[in-house]
């Protein structure tokens, strides 16, 4: 069995390359010509669920699904002394959960024989973003119908409406309700039309570092007096974070929709909760269109609840326009909120299985990290 990998390297080049594979945001191992786990870095215990140590004890077969076909790929890399890729490898099992979907790189290490190096990449992430690019050009498709219905929708309902308000005066009793109607359902379809026009705005958001937490206590202090109060609101929050650069307003109307929803999806339930959280997640950077520019977000910002989930089906969908679950909803609040957020440079993304639903919002740091009031927020630990 080769030389046990995962103890501490007794000189200085082993140390500086066990602190380069730690610090590499994706799983990587090594397994011996045994099929031992011979080195695992810190991504690899998170993602196996165990310790480097542990790990050293059993071969790979041992935490992989049976059949996978990591195993084939490992014998035709020693077979063939060369690196292979493999897209796209499912991965789920009891032991690593569901929707473990991987793209793997193995390669030989010519210093060891029979042994190789296994990189996962996770495609949780990679999908997600290219979801959310779907996302924006959804509402960048509402922008031209949103200024287009401003003119040409707007201006006749104003006629209607004017007309509904003279008849409304000569109009006997029984009829009074119809033109009633009439201007109650030309309020409501002009309400519509100012909401969509909300996506033909393209000025730069006014931006400027923002306490994260302030924002989300402000938004549980409104949700609680109206429409969340009776329902259990608990926070995590990260109290080391950085400021988020953004708009202070929007990211109130953005976290106001999110918490409105889980609200509206916990409903009456006698143990319906919500959770807001943040986190620091490293790692995560985000390629602007256009450039070679990379935006690292590593502001992790969620919205849980224990309600009954979103539709499978309609997961994919869900934050574009004119997407709902609901009776009397137009499906334009996500697809604002994406809007929002994609304005920002971030992303936000939706989990939904086992009657647990997590809203997660991503989002780039402020330049100026710094923020005086940062220790002023709640502990880690959950709050009631």
């Amino acid at each position: 069995m080769t030389k046990d990998m995962t103890s501490p390297p007794d000189h200085a080049g082993g140390t500086v390359a066990m602190a380069v594979l730690n610090a590499i945001q994706n799983p990587v191992v090594m397994v011996d010509e045994s099929g031992f786990v011979a080195f695992a870095n810190w991504e690899a215990e998170a993602f196996f669920g165990a310790s480097a140590s542990h790990l050293a004890r059993y071969r790979i077969s041992t935490f992989i699904p049976f059949g996978s076909p990591l195993l084939a790929l490992i014998d035709q890399v020693r077979e063939r002394k060369a690196p292979v890729n493999e897209y796209r490898v499912d991965l789920s099992s009891p032991r690593l959960g569901q929707d473990k979907l991987v793209d793997l790189y193995v390669a030989p290490v010519l210093s060891e024989p029979g042994a190789v190096v296994i990189v996962f990449q996770e495609r949780s992430m990679a999908d997600k973003i290219d979801r959310q690019l779907t996302h924006r050009a959804a509402a960048r498709s509402v922008t031209g119908l949103a200024s287009m219905l401003a003119h040409e929708i707007k201006n006749p309902l104003s006629g209607i409406r004017g007309a509904a308000q003279l008849l409304e005066q000569s109009a006997i009793d029984d009829d009074r309700a119809l033109t009633r109607l009439i201007c109650d359902e030309t309020d409501r379809i002009v309400s519509l039309v100012d909401r969509m026009e909300v996506f033909s705005d393209e000025r730069p958001v006014d931006r400027m570092p923002v306490n994260i937490h302030s924002v989300l206590d402000h938004v549980k202090a409104v949700a609680k007096a109206g429409f969340a109060r009776n329902i259990r609101i608990t926070e995590s929050y990260d109290p080391s974070l950085p400021a988020v650069y953004a708009n202070r307003d929007q990211l109130v109307q953005v976290f106001l929709n999110l918490v409105k929803n889980a609200a509206e999806a916990v409903g009456d339930r006698p143990d319906g909760e919500i959770m807001l959280t943040t986190a620091y997640r490293p790692g995560i950077r985000l390629s602007v269109a256009g450039t070679r520019e990379k935006i690292s977000l590593p502001l992790e910002f969620c919205v849980h609840d224990n309600g009954p989930g979103v539709p499978a089906d309609l997961l994919p969908h869900l934050f574009d326009p004119f997407i709902t679950t609901k009776t009397n909803g137009s499906g334009l609040g996500l697809a604002l909120v994406a809007k929002i957020i994609g304005d920002h440079g971030g992303i936000i993304e939706c989990d939904s299985q086992n009657s647990r639903t997590t809203f997660r919002v991503l989002m780039p740091a402020s330049k100026d990290a710094s923020l005086e009031d940062a220790s002023s927020v709640s502990s880690t630990g959950p709050s009631r």
